[in-house]
């Protein structure tokens, strides 16, 4: 039976398209960087921060130091304000905790903490784990692991809730379950929102009986 639900962050607890093309934006913009091109636009749902910056830079380390100079002491406030839950997640989360323990396991990285506060879930995980933790990001299971191993559950009793192949992946690699959401995954367990996610759960449980 499942006893861990692992959540991705973006594409999964909220939209964050509108969020991230700005925040990448501001950044570029005080460098005297064009904005985001379609791909990487694209790309900032699903990649960490590090790879989107080593990216641009394309080895250049000046400007590669500039942007991570810049997110030190950057107000986040108006970048959350853009993130787009799709259903109310505290009492979600709460409804879920009855039954499963739950994790975040994220490529964010000096975000994680004050995005969880600012989603009203604080006090809801029972482990946390990004590219904060300075381990290699997804696919990489390193991150997933590292979460499994906070929350004291095996991988083959826990399940990984993401919306890219990255995370399909990294659960993979972590001999973990999988549940895919939205239209930019591929997977024979896949929702539409967290909304659906009761069911897929009770499905996969039965599926473990």
């Amino acid at each position: 039976m499942i006893e861990l639900v692992m959540f991705d962050a973006d594409g999964v607890l909220f939209d964050s398209e509108e969020s991230n093309v700005a925040y990448y934006n501001w950044i570029f913009a005080r460098i005297g960087e064009p904005p985001l091109d379609r791909d990487e636009e694209i790309a900032t749902i699903s990649f960490a921060a590090s790879e989107v910056f080593a990216a641009r830079a394309r080895g250049d380390a000046a400007k590669l130091g500039r942007m991570h100079d810049l997110t030190r002491n950057m107000d986040q406030t108006p970048f959350f304000k853009m993130l787009r839950p799709p259903i109310e997640l505290r009492p979600f989360m709460l409804e879920l905790k009855r039954r499963y323990k739950l994790g975040l396991a994220t490529n964010r990285s000096a975000t994680v903490p004050a995005l969880v506060e600012h989603l009203g879930l604080g006090g809801i995980f029972d482990a946390v784990a990004s590219a904060l933790d300075k381990v290699r990001p997804k696919p990489a299971p390193d991150i997933l692991r590292l979460c499994l191993q906070r929350a004291g559950v095996d991988a083959t009793r826990a399940v990984y809730v993401g919306d890219s192949r990255i995370d399909r992946e990294a659960a993979e690699n972590a001999g973990m379950h999988f549940i895919g959401v939205g239209s930019r995954i591929e997977h024979h367990r896949l929702i539409a929102t967290i909304a659906d996610l009761r069911k897929a759960l009770e499905l996969l449980d039965a599926s473990q009986a």
